[in-house]
């Protein structure tokens, strides 16, 4: 093997070529003992420190060439050796930092991606549908846009405070679920190596601390309701936006809906010939079908939507999935603030001066119903699919309960578009 005892320049160092053969060759380069430049038969050209540690011989890499000058590898050469004159083996504290690093990496998972790897196992334990979509949804909707992109071994309590305050008060039974399914996905990261400690979601002796409990807030939880004498006005402007968040508003507020409910409708559901929406029991709060008359409106609204092939949502997100609740909400506050940016009041709940939420149209709906019709207050309820009396609800789920129906919501159809006298009804029969 080739040796030179003087010490090598860098156009020296660059000028070394293989000498030919099968084998890698080590030029030494002088200036820190046992330096070397390492050649392959290729040309591949790195640096490499062959040095006594204990009682063994160590080639120690230093670094490949030209990314690393000899000027570098020199005084890498110097700071190895002097580690092993401090007893310190550097290929050795080579291994330690690589296997700490790829064990923080192993750590580093973000929100999103645990609770991805969650729900995939977590969601095959539920038999019904709908409960699979509300864990995916809730946590899609509320978590994943503050906690997403956060590692799960970063997040904190502040963290968790952040996404829940702007609901606790105001969707306090959505914002309980949701902090129940933090916490779960917390644990699962917990356990499977991804973070240590407490949980930063857990409720007893922690954000219980820092929150209301629920019980004490459900009396606030009731969803500001646009007022019934505000309803027209409101439909029009509604009328006048554009995009599927605004149509399925529209549909919501037409067939007194829940949001979850239109915004995973499918076309299949929907027989437009019959103005017949049923909603199958797997997607009903109540696990049970329900059929929804379709007035004209709502009919021709659907009839004008547009049809985005293979896929079977009705009114789908841009990205093709399920529009989120959020979208709905922020076409009613987008509403709200042109109305007081023009000088008005805007749509506001008539006793907490909150503005009206999508949620509260089935209340406006409600109101409707008693303050200003002759429609039996079953009929209101069963059209919301309330729970009410087996006895009541077994008698009002006949066939022609579903035509007398048809007809409020035509009547309620006619009163939100403003057509006169279409606010006092007396056809009950």
């Amino acid at each position: 093997m080739p040796k030179l005892s003087v010490e090598l320049t860098a156009l020296d160092v660059k000028r070394l070529t293989h000498p030919g053969g099968k084998r890698n060759v080590l030029f030494s380069v002088g200036g820190v003992p046992g330096l070397h430049l390492q050649l392959t038969p290729k040309d591949g050209r790195s640096w490499v420190l062959r040095a006594r540690v204990g009682a063994a011989r160590r080639d120690i890499g230093l670094g490949g060439y030209p990314a690393v000058t000899l000027a570098q590898a020199r005084d890498k050469a110097r700071e190895a050796r002097d580690k092993i004159e401090r007893g310190i083996d550097p290929i050795e504290e080579r291994k330690a930092a690589k296997a700490t690093l790829a064990a923080a990496q192993r750590r580093g998972l973000t929100f999103a991606d645990a609770m991805g790897k969650f729900l995939s196992t977590k969601l095959e334990g539920f038999e019904n549908p709908k409960h699979r979509q509300q864990w995916r949804n809730t946590l899609e909707t509320y978590a994943k846009p503050d906690l997403g992109p956060m590692l799960v071994q970063d997040i904190t309590v502040q963290d968790v405070l952040r996404v829940l305050e702007p609901i606790w008060l105001t969707k306090t039974e959505t914002a309980k679920r949701l902090r129940g399914r933090i916490e779960a996905v917390l644990s699962w990261a917990t356990v499977a190596g991804h973070r240590e400690g407490d949980n930063p979601a857990r409720w007893a002796g922690n954000l219980k601390e820092l929150l209301p409990a629920p019980a004490k807030v459900a009396k606030e939880t009731n969803q500001p309701a646009l007022q019934i004498d505000d309803a027209p006005q409101w439909f029009k402007a509604l009328r006048g936006r554009e995009g599927f968040g605004a149509r399925a508003l529209e549909f919501l507020a037409l067939t007194a809906s829940r949001s979850q409910e239109v915004r995973g409708a499918v076309w299949d559901e929907i027989d437009l010939d019959s103005a017949l929406w049923i909603v199958p029991a797997a997607r009903m709060k109540m696990d049970r079908e329900h059929r929804v008359p379709l007035s004209a409106q709502a009919v021709t609204l659907l009839r004008k939507l547009p049809r985005m092939a293979g896929n079977p949502l009705v009114f789908p997100a841009p990205r093709g999935g399920e529009l989120s609740d959020m979208t709905l909400s922020a076409t009613m506050t987008r509403m709200h603030k042109a109305e007081v940016e023009a000088g008005r009041d805007g749509f506001i709940d008539r006793a907490s001066k909150r503005p009206a939420v999508p949620h509260g149209l089935r209340s406006t709906f409600r109101g409707w119903v008693a303050e200003r019709t002759n429609y039996p207050g079953d009929m209101a309820e069963v059209a919301l699919a309330h729970r009410i009396s087996n006895a009541v609800e077994a008698s009002y789920r006949r066939g022609d309960m579903v035509e007398k129906r048809r007809r409020m919501m035509a009547d309620w159809q006619g009163y939100l578009a403003g057509v006169e006298g279409s606010s006092i009804v007396v056809r009950i029969g």
